[in-house]
Parts: structure tokens; C-alpha cells; sequence
């Protein structure tokens, strides 16, 4: 079974957030935003005790009742501690590779790392453990019973923590999402976004691809197009956007497709609300 990843102490928790802050303010986003990234490195610079410590005894609540530390800062830092590293930090640098992640994982080889991140949307090893709770592992073909009962506990263990609730946080509303990828589109399009250089899937490390940051009703977007081997083979990579909510709701990723069959054909839909985008277009179509 894999070992834990080793903790971070708040010097390197701090230096994240400041990195996270650079990258977002050279790839355009809200100003308010980097700042909240900033003054969160400052809070946990000067803490005088570990965050570990802090989310050991008081768990997220206590991280969140720190001064500049709100939730979505809060659980970044849960993340780095207990992972070592922030997967939102990957997507800025354009080092995210979420199937050789999940490939560390015991009975998980490359098909079910591929079938995990493209048909369940998983991209870090919080919402793995998230979709091992609440059923959407399970439905995945290839994970019975006993390969479930050995990622379960290799979680956990890289974790290091109980089970979670399986109670999903509220999602997006699809009308959302969908806006987000029209704006990322038509700007990709017209060549108005900072382009970053992918390490995967980009041997001559050139700065192609597309990203954008935006907000929408108090909520952070990050979208980018997908960049996986899936979409390469497909020649999808410019047609599948990958939107990650980065506060408030749901922080699991949402791929958005332009449909090819079936009712929904030649529509952009987001894959998993399928059946809200079809409700969405047959509302405005009856307006």
C-alpha cells in the first residue's frame, strides 16, 4: 500500500498559496481573488502553530476561523496538509495528470484510471474518495467488491482520515457552467486568453493551451480545454472544456461536450447533468 505523503509544514503551505497567487494574477483573474491567496499565505505564515495541528484538533472549522482563511482556503490547506501537494496548484502550473495519480492507487491500472477521471469526473484523490462513498465508483464497471474495499482503505490511509459523509455539496447550475465554457471558448477563439504549457501530452513544451479565470454570482471558474490522452485520440482537444469550480459549490470538475447524437445532438452539455441541459434547452426553446 502506498505511504502517506508527507506533511507540509506552514512555510510550504504559505509558499503555495503565494505561488497560487502569482500564477493567478499573471493568468488574468480577479484581483480580489489573488489577494485572498496572498493574505492567506501571510495568515498561515505567522501562525504560531502548525496547521496540521490546527486541523487535527479543530478540523476545518478551526482553519476557517483563521483570520483571512475562508472555506475555500480552508480546504486547500486541508489539502496540502494531508496530501502534500494542491491539485489546483498542478492545473495553474499545467502539471495535472490526474490518471497517473490515481494509478498509485492499489488495483487501479491505466484503463480504470482513464475510466475514472473521463466518466466520473474525478480529478484529485478527495473527490475519488468522495465517489467511493456515494455509489459512483461502484456503478463504474471493473471495481467489485473486494478492489472497492482496497482503494477505500488506501484512501484513508493516504489521507488519513474516517470516511467522509457521502452528502455531495450543492453543484452549479447548468446555465452556469455553460456560460463559462461560451466565454472560454469565444476568447480562446479569438486568441484573448494566457496560454500555459501542459506537461502532459506536450513533449516540446510549448505554451498552448488556453486558460481562463472567471467568476460568476460570487463563484470562481477555472476552465481549460482537456488536455488527456481521450481527447488527444478523439481529436476533441478543441471541443472538450474542462470547467473547475474553484469555490462555493461542488469542487469537482465538469467536462462540457458539443453532443453528437441523440436528442441533445449539436448542443453544448455537460457530461453528468445531461438531463438538466436537456430541461435548460427545451425551456428556451419553448420562451
Amino acid at each position: 500500500m502506498p505511504n502517506a505523503a508527507p506533511e507540509l509544514d506552514n512555510q510550504a503551505v504559505a509558499d503555495k498559496l503565494d505561488e497560487v497567487a502569482s500564477l493567478l494574477e499573471a493568468q488574468r483573474a480577479n484581483r480580489f481573488r489573488v489577494e485572498a491567496y496572498r493574505a492567506g499565505a501571510r495568515t498561515v505564515r505567522e501562525l504560531s502553530r502548525p496547521a496540521a495541528e490546527i486541523l487535527e484538533e479543530e478540523g476545518v472549522d478551526g482553519l476557517e476561523a483563521l483570520p483571512a482563511i475562508g472555506e475555500t482556503l480552508a480546504r486547500a490547506i486541508r489539502t496540502m496538509v494531508r496530501t502534500g501537494s494542491l491539485p489546483q496548484l498542478d492545473r495553474l502550473r499545467g502539471e495535472t495528470d490526474p490518471e497517473s495519480l490515481f494509478r498509485t492507487l492499489p488495483g487501479i491500472g491505466p484503463a480504470l484510471a482513464e475510466r475514472i477521471h473521463h466518466e466520473l469526473h474525478v480529478d484529485s484523490l478527495e473527490d475519488l474518495e468522495a465517489a467511493a462513498y456515494d455509489g459512483r465508483l461502484a456503478s463504474t464497471p471493473g471495481f467489485g467488491s473486494k478492489r472497492m474495499e482496497g482503494i477505500r482503505a488506501a484512501l484513508s490511509a493516504r489521507l488519513r482520515r474516517v470516511r467522509r459523509s457521502s452528502a455531495r455539496t450543492s453543484e452549479p447550475p447548468v446555465e452556469e457552467l455553460l456560460d463559462v465554457d461560451r466565454e472560454y471558448r469565444e476568447k480562446a477563439q479569438r486568441g484573448e486568453l494566457p496560454t500555459i504549457a501542459p506537461r502532459r501530452m506536450n513533449p516540446e513544451g510549448e505554451a498552448w493551451l488556453p486558460i481562463l479565470h472567471t467568476d460568476r454570482d460570487g463563484r470562481s471558474y477555472t476552465a481549460l480545454y482537456s488536455n488527456t490522452p481521450l481527447a488527444h485520440r478523439l481529436g476533441r482537444t478543441d471541443d472538450w472544456v474542462v470547467v473547475y469550480p474553484e469555490n462555493g459549490a461542488s469542487g469537482r470538475p465538469f467536462t462540457v461536450v458539443t453532443e453528437r447524437r441523440g436528442r441533445l445532438s449539436g448542443h453544448r452539455v455537460v457530461r453528468g447533468r445531461e438531463e438538466a441541459c436537456r430541461e435548460l434547452y427545451e425551456k428556451e426553446q419553448n420562451d
